[in-house]
């Protein structure tokens, strides 16, 4: 019998915040910021309002204890080749916020200059409503496209189960949930019919080297 190996998979990560208290703060926090700066400023989104990237500056305790929450969450998934046992390498996290409305979405793209990104959601707008219809999924494209795709469209590589692999995979939010994936995954949401307001926070890692000591 041949042996099969599944290489170079690619990481996805996703855990749930567990305080109520924090999700309350950061909605406050973030409805707060929109309140002041109703502009806010245009990158991947279709509508809806990005906030500037400095959500580290205004958006208090809960939104430090959010991003310390993605650098232990990257800080579990990565190792420092050159030194296991302790990583020379720490975080510096960019944080920012986004509100979606009926119709809004965003196209896709990646983050360069980063190692992870995380998204958190604060509410996911849907209000209980498990409707499929109401879209605003997370969209996470096969980094190998559109190579795989280009000499036979509808050939498909079979994944562990026997299946034809995913090209595109599609992740329906939860409120408290949050997910982590590497910076250069080309991600977009759907657009978004929920009857509620959708609010996440996303979160760029980039690794820095610790100082030396003195």
């Amino acid at each position: 019998m041949p042996e099969t190996r599944a290489l170079f998979s690619t990481p996805f990560v996703i855990d749930t915040l567990q305080s109520e208290e924090g999700l309350r703060m950061l909605r406050e926090a973030i409805v707060a910021e929109h309140s002041r700066d109703k502009a806010g400023i245009d990158i991947s989104n279709i509508g809806g309002w990005h906030s500037n990237t400095q959500m580290l500056a205004w958006g208090g305790e809960a939104a430090r204890a959010l991003a310390l929450k993605a650098m232990t969450m990257a800080d579990e998934q990565t190792v420092d080749a050159k030194s296991v046992d302790e990583s020379r390498f720490t975080w510096h996290p960019e944080m920012w916020a986004n509100v979606s409305a009926k119709g809004n979405a965003n196209q896709y793209h990646f983050h360069p200059g980063s190692f992870w990104s995380a998204v958190g959601y604060v509410d996911d707008g849907y209000e209980g409503d498990n409707d499929p219809s109401l879209g605003g999924e997370l969209q996470l494209l096969d980094p190998r496209m559109p190579m795989v795709r280009m000499t036979a469209p509808d050939l498909r590589f079979r994944d562990a189960s026997g299946e034809p692999q995913q090209n595109e995979i599609s992740l329906r939010p939860k409120t408290g949930m949050i997910v982590l994936f590497p910076s250069w995954l080309q991600h977009a949401v759907r657009p978004f019919h929920g009857s509620g307001t959708r609010i996440s926070i996303a979160i760029n890692l980039v690794p820095v080297l610790k100082s030396a000591p003195s």
